[in-house]
């Protein structure tokens, strides 16, 4: 493999009852039109907090971020953990106001949200506490940077996949590693209506009417859903930590759901196929074999879904990007494009693949 670049693309198709996983701001589930027709959709973003939700499980605190408004509280308490005394939440203020991070609310920080890790606040508490004196009303352009540097190494795994964005000041930015497609269903969808009511339990006994009434709106599908990692340039970000980093992701993208409605819908599964490929050339995205949507048959949609997958996969590689370097998949059907393995299996050997390669 080309140890200068290497992506991972993960390729999910999974299939979902009744459910509103993702709503917009009528309470409808989001939906897309693609290939002529309306289909079912769910945010990258709705998804990416999903699988941050799951990191807390996969990684140590330490190793994660938080994104907060709250960061003059934030950084104040690492401040006392580092020995400084005094009014704590006004140096923690005065500190990111020369670093040239607006702070909206004296009392709380940022009127935006801010993607910090902990790391990043316990290495700023430590320069300030190391360095008290540049904390007065004018520093130098070098001191300035110095201060910044705190805020921009050592960032979560979750900044460094996902990127951080500071609309003021661009040069706290940090490039996301990774990217997560929108979900959409392979095939037409037609939002459906659930209507419901309440029985109030004290009513009276001759009281047969309803306390509440409404209506919930969903659909069923099976989605798409697309995901990958650019190895190289985390690894600039993570060091030795990438290896893990990359197994965790793929783990969080493939068994992780968003919560949307889940108590009224139990909606959690697990996919019906996964495609897991290395690439040294370019991330490909295998949408395309869906923009004709999939026609259910006897056997549903999620057989003639990984059967269009396949069928797109190996006319791609065949006219366009050639095979990826390796590949694993799970579940029925996918033979012909790689490896078939169980989830453990795949990471354990993504990550021997990823050490053994030199890539991380």
């Amino acid at each position: 493999m080309n140890k200068d670049r290497l992506y991972v693309d993960i390729h999910v198709l999974q299939t979902v009852p009744p459910s509103c996983i993702n709503r917009d701001d009528t309470g409808s589930p989001k939906t897309a039109v693609y290939g002529g027709v309306t289909r079912a959709r769910v945010s990258s973003q709705s998804w990416k907090k999903a699988m941050r939700d799951m990191f807390r499980d996969l990684f140590p605190e330490e190793s994660l971020s938080l994104r907060t408004k709250k960061i003059i509280s934030l950084l104040a308490d690492e401040l006392k953990k580092a020995g400084m005394e005094g009014d704590l939440a006004e140096t923690a203020k005065k500190a990111f106001e020369l670093v040239e991070l607006k702070i909206k609310n004296e009392d709380v920080g940022t009127d935006a949200l801010f993607f910090i890790s902990r790391a990043q606040a316990k290495a700023l508490a430590k320069f300030i506490h190391e360095r008290p004196e540049l904390l007065k009303d004018k520093i130098s352009k070098a001191e300035k940077e110095a201060m910044k540097a705190a805020l921009q190494e050592n960032p979560g795994i979750d900044i460094a996949l996902f990127g951080r964005m500071v609309a003021d000041d661009p040069t706290l930015n940090t490039d996301a590693s990774a990217q997560v497609a929108h979900a959409i269903s392979t095939h037409k969808v037609i939002n459906e209506y659930d209507y419901f009511t309440a029985v109030d339990d004290l009513a009276p006994e001759d009281n047969a009417g309803a306390a509440h009434i409404g209506t919930v709106e969903f659909n069923s599908s099976t989605l798409y859903r697309y995901a990958t990692v650019a190895v190289h340039a985390l690894k600039e970000q993570l060091a030795e930590d990438t290896a893990d980093a990359v197994a965790g992701f793929v783990r969080a993208f493939i068994t992780s759901m968003p919560t949307g409605k889940q108590n009224t819908f139990a909606n959690r599964t697990l996919p019906d196929a996964v495609v897991v490929a290395l690439r040294k050339d370019q991330p490909v995205n295998l949408v395309g074999a869906f923009e004709r949507p999939v026609q259910a048959g006897e056997d549903g949609h999620a057989a003639r879904s990984i059967q269009a997958l396949v069928d797109q996969a190996q006319r791609l590689y065949q006219e366009y990007a050639g095979e990826p370097a390796r590949t694993y998949v799970i579940g029925k059907g996918l033979e012909t494009l790689g490896e078939s393995v169980s989830l453990p299996q795949l990471l354990a050997s993504l990550k021997t693949t990823l050490e053994k390669t030199g890539a991380v």
